[in-house]
């Protein structure tokens, strides 16, 4: 069974809908569990026992959500070269007010610090979240779960 982890911080409730379609499309597959969990909480271990991660984000000022950068900072140390990390396949999920660019290259950055694997095109939704954004996230989590548990990313 493939363990996919969603994490996520959201204040306004856009990039948590987003999140939970990320994680309902995982979960409807039978070879993967989901662990949707906030940023905040999230540790290492979580992190290294994961076979594949979706990272959701709001853009704050052009970056990142200070809580997933908190994440970054908790865990980088311990993880840097720790091998179940190196190549972990992961995508990114943002709700964005403006572009989302600048959320993007922020993960970007810190996941090529982490060694990991970038699996799927990232989704942006710029404005409010519809319902055809919330269906692409939950194709995104099918496609993480399917492709993390038939071992092909």
């Amino acid at each position: 069974m493939a363990r996919i982890l969603v994490v996520y911080h959201s204040q306004s409730g856009n990039t948590q809908r987003m999140a939970e379609a990320v994680a309902k499309g995982a979960a409807e597959t039978e070879r993967a569990v989901v662990e949707l969990k906030r940023a905040a909480a999230v540790t290492a271990d979580d992190l290294v026992n994961c076979h594949g991660l979706v990272i959701c984000s709001p853009e704050y000022f052009g970056f990142m959500a200070g809580a997933l950068k908190d994440l970054f900072d908790r865990t980088y140390e311990a993880l840097k070269d720790h091998p179940r990390i190196q190549k972990k396949p992961f995508a990114i999920v943002i709700s964005a007010g403006n572009d989302g660019q600048g959320a993007l290259a922020s993960i970007e950055r810190i996941a090529r610090g982490y060694r990991l694997k970038k699996v799927q095109h990232p989704i942006i939704a710029k404005g409010p979240v519809t319902p055809e954004v919330l269906t692409q996230c939950e194709e995104l989590g099918r496609v993480m779960a399917e492709g993390c548990a038939a071992e092909v990313f």
